[in-house]
C-alpha cells in the first residue's frame, strides 16, 4: 500500500498568477500530488500586490491559508510539526526567518524548493540573503533545485546540502492542450519584464517584428518600463492568467523562449513556459543554453541566437515542418515532464530522504537551535 504523506509548503504565492510564474508551478505540481493521494497545506504570506489580483482563491487540490506575518505563521506551528514533509519555497518574504522557524520545528523532511536557483546562488554569492542564508541550507534535508547538471554538486560540495536533487518545472497535462482557435499571432511571447531578457527580446523579437512588418507580434507579461519602443506590427498584453494560456499559445505560429542571464549561465534550467507551450503544441524558438537538448531534442525546437533565424523560421513557407515540430514537442513534453512525472518524483525524493540515519538536526547551524524568531 503507498504510504500517504501529509506535506505542507510555504511558497511565495499560490493564490495569484500575477508577475511570477511560482504560482503556476505550485498549482500543477500540487494538483498531481493531490491526485496520487497526498494531503497538501499550503502557506501563504499575505501581501497587497497577491491579494488585490488572486485568480485560484480557493483551490479544491489542497488547503490554502494566509499568515500576515512572522508572528502570524506561529499559529500554523503544529501544523509545521506534524507533517511528514515540510517544503520552503524560494521568493517567500523573509525566507531566513522562515526557514529558521521551519527547520526548529518540523519533525518530518525539511526540503528547501528553489525556483530559481542560478539567482539564488547569484545572490548568495553577492552576500544577498532575502531567502536564503548559506547557514540554512546543510539544515535542509533536501534541495530541489529548478536546475539540474553541475548545479547539483555545487549546492552539495560547497554549500553542503545533504542532497541537492532537480525538480524542473512542469506542465499541467489536462489543462494545457492544443486549442482549435485561428492563429493571431506569428511569434508571441509571455514573462515578466526582466532586465537581463531584454537584449535577447530585443534581438529575437523586437528586431525581427521591424523587419517584417508584414508579420504579427505579441508581448504579454506585466512591469516593462514605458520607455520602450514597441514597433507597431508587436501587441501589447499587461497579463495572461493561467487559464487564457493554452488559448495564448493555440494562437501563435511560433512562441519564443527567452532564458535569464543567471540560467543561461548556469544551465540545465528550463523554463515553465517552455512546457506550457511544447504541451499545447505550438513550437518554441528558445535561446540555447547548456543542457536545453536534455528537455526538447532538435527537431523539438528551434534554438536561436540571432534576427535572422530567427526571421528563417518565421518566414518558412512550409506549414508541416512547423506542424511536426510540434506534435514532436508535445510528444516529448507529455512522456516526461508533465505534473504527474514531477509530483511522482517530488514523492520519491521526500521518501529517500525519510529513510536517511543522519538525523536533520546534526546539519542545522548552532544558532537554529536558539528560540526561534
Amino acid at each position: 500500500m503507498r504510504e500517504v504523506l501529509d506535506i505542507t509548503v510555504l511558497g511565495l504565492s499560490l493564490s495569484s498568477s500575477w508577475g511570477n510564474g511560482h504560482a503556476t508551478t505550485y498549482r500543477a505540481l500540487l494538483r498531481a500530488a493531490a491526485a496520487l493521494g497526498h494531503r497538501v497545506t499550503f502557506l501563504e504570506r499575505d501581501v497587497p500586490w497577491y491579494a488585490a489580483q488572486r485568480d485560484l482563491p480557493a483551490p479544491e487540490f489542497c488547503r490554502l491559508e494566509f499568515y500576515h506575518d512572522l508572528p502570524g505563521l506561529r499559529r500554523w506551528s503544529r501544523t509545521i510539526a506534524e507533517a511528514d514533509a515540510v517544503i520552503v519555497g524560494s521568493y517567500v518574504p523573509e525566507g531566513v526567518a522562515v526557514g529558521r522557524l521551519v527547520q526548529g520545528t518540523a519533525n518530518g523532511v525539511t526540503a528547501f524548493y528553489d525556483i530559481d536557483t542560478p539567482v539564488t546562488l547569484a545572490k548568495l554569492a553577492q552576500g544577498e540573503h532575502d531567502y536564503l542564508s548559506p547557514e540554512l541550507i546543510p539544515g535542509y534535508d533536501l534541495y530541489l533545485s529548478f536546475t539540474g547538471g553541475p548545479t547539483l554538486d555545487l549546492l552539495m560540495q560547497q554549500y553542503g546540502s545533504p542532497a541537492a536533487r532537480a525538480l524542473y518545472c512542469s506542465v499541467d497535462a489536462e489543462a494545457y492542450r492544443p486549442r482549435d482557435i485561428d492563429r493571431r499571432w506569428d511569434l508571441s511571447y509571455l514573462g515578466t519584464y526582466s532586465p537581463d531578457r531584454q537584449p535577447m527580446l530585443e534581438r529575437l523579437l523586437l528586431e525581427p517584428a521591424r523587419r517584417a512588418p508584414h508579420l504579427r507580434f505579441v508581448v504579454a507579461g506585466p512591469q516593462y518600463p514605458s520607455d520602450i519602443a514597441w514597433p507597431a506590427n508587436v501587441e501589447r498584453l499587461e497579463h495572461v492568467p493561467p487559464s487564457d494560456h493554452p488559448a495564448f499559445y493555440s494562437a501563435s505560429r511560433y512562441t519564443l523562449n527567452v532564458t535569464r542571464a543567471d540560467m543561461v549561465k548556469a544551465g540545465f534550467s528550463p523554463s515553465v513556459r517552455l512546457f506550457e507551450a511544447a504541451a499545447c503544441g505550438t513550437p518554441v524558438i528558445s535561446d540555447s543554453w547548456r543542457g536545453i537538448e536534455t528537455v526538447l531534442r532538435p527537431g523539438e525546437i528551434v534554438l536561436a541566437q540571432d534576427t535572422e533565424t530567427v526571421l528563417a523560421t518565421l518566414c518558412d513557407p512550409s506549414a508541416g515542418r512547423r506542424d511536426r515540430m510540434g506534435r514532436a514537442a508535445r510528444s516529448r513534453i507529455l512522456s516526461e515532464h508533465t505534473a504527474g512525472h514531477r509530483a511522482a518524483q517530488l514523492v520519491e525524493y521526500l521518501q529517500d530522504a525519510r529513510l536517511r540515519s543522519t538525523p536533520t538536526a546534526s546539519f542545522r547551524a548552532p544558532e537554529l537551535q536558539r528560540e526561534l524568531p
